[in-house]
């Protein structure tokens, strides 16, 4: 009995001086891109502060906004709580459904220096609009469309990860691996694209609620152009891959963004 356990013990001791990986969702075929450090710290706080933001942003929109300060409206509120939430889900969603492939960067947090210019441009014009003209925010019936915009193409994302589970990669694989697999049910019936149609819906929608026109217009032009150069390119890689199933799939069912075939 001793002996049995004093070799548990010399395992126990084996085993924590084995190297791990720092955070045990490190990629399978990749290593995190970003700055912030993959691991359980870093990831831990950016989740509390992205929880953190989210519960007092929707705890201002519920509230339906504050007298003072002048700033705290309930349309500020969704966007702040709209933004965390995304960005937690994403690396959420990856850690359930894709394990393999999640890091620190799935929180999609240094999704380059445009995305962070976009949304502080949409931040500021809400700001100095409602600082100066307040009457034009008052649109309510704008902001409601905008909510339900935002969040039907954050479950559209959400589930469109989901499913396509292991096949879903938040950068264009141009390399087949072995359990790489053509999803065309669930909603991918619906759409080729439907996390990025998620997207562009989720971030017009977003505009939309804080009834920003110049942002609006601007967020559509941008997110348009990008899509539209990163299907052409991911659909090239997946006609490799996949062949005539491919583009057979490709021609029964469309993208579900306007003006991308």
């Amino acid at each position: 009995m001793e002996d049995a356990q004093a070799d548990g013990f010399e395992r126990r001791i084996q085993e924590r001086g084995k190297p791990r990986h720092p955070l045990t969702t490190t990629p399978v075929n990749t290593l995190p891109q970003g700055n912030i450090p993959n691991t359980p710290l870093a990831a831990s706080t950016i989740s509390f502060l992205l929880g953190a933001s989210f519960s007092l942003g929707m705890a201002l929109f519920l509230r339906g906004g504050l007298t003072a300060p002048w700033w705290a409206t309930y349309q500020l509120g969704f966007f702040i709580a709209a933004w965390s939430g995304f960005h937690w889900g994403e690396f959420a969603v990856t850690a359930g459904w894709n394990l393999e492939k999640c890091s620190i960067d799935s929180f999609l947090l240094e999704n380059g220096a445009m995305y962070h210019i976009a949304n502080g441009t949409a931040l500021v014009e809400y700001l100095v609009t409602l600082y100066f003209s307040p009457s034009s925010k008052s649109h309510h019936h704008i902001s409601f469309i905008g909510v339900l915009l935002a969040l039907a193409g954050q479950a559209l994302r959400t589930t469109a990860m989901a499913q396509a589970s292991t096949n879903f990669s938040h950068a264009v694989a141009f390399r087949k691996r072995e359990s790489h697999q053509l999803v065309t049910n669930g909603l991918y019936a619906w759409s080729r694209h439907p996390s990025y149609a998620g997207f562009f819906y989720w971030a017009l929608g977003t505009q939309l609620v804080l009834q920003n026109f110049v942002s609006f217009v601007g967020f559509a032009i941008i997110l348009w152009r990008f899509f539209y150069r990163r299907t052409r390119a991911e659909e090239k890689a997946l006609v490799q891959f996949f062949g005539n199933d491919y583009e057979a799939y490709r021609g029964r069912v469309g993208t579900r963004i306007p003006f991308i075939p």
